[in-house]
């Protein structure tokens, strides 16, 4: 049975699933952002380049790769960045197997700003989603 917009049961319940999982998302993009930028000077987007750096064997990415995995465009990625090595978390460099890319390598300082900033990374997580 359709309502008098037209949507069904299975609409209803779809879109619903929809909007509680955009209102989480933005619930915890939010608490995260008070937080790791109060406790650590990091916004989100700066948390999540230095964790997939960190996180990385090598501790670098190429910029394209990067940018896929955080969920950023190339320019957006390239500002974060920038700030990130304008703080000295970050160096940027040519890749040395594609002289048109570019590589993010994580710093000693970023790797140290980042293992402070995880637990409560984790803790707002937790919080947010548990």
């Amino acid at each position: 049975m359709r309502s008098r917009m037209g949507m069904t049961a299975e609409d209803t319940a779809l879109v619903s699933a929809w909007h509680e999982l955009l209102a989480r998302h933005a619930r915890a993009t939010s608490s995260l952002e008070r937080r790791l930028q109060h406790d650590h000077g990091l916004g989100v987007s700066e948390y999540e380049v230095l964790e997939r750096l960190a996180g990385s064997a090598d501790g670098q990415s190429r910029m394209q790769d990067l940018a896929e995995a955080v969920h950023l465009s190339q320019s957006a990625l390239s500002r974060v960045v920038a700030r990130l090595e304008a703080d000295g978390l970050v160096r940027r460099g040519m890749c040395p197997e594609d002289r048109r890319g570019i590589i993010a390598c994580v710093t000693d300082g970023g790797r140290e700003r980042y293992e402070a900033a995880r637990p409560t990374h984790r803790a707002v997580l937790a919080e947010a989603l548990g």
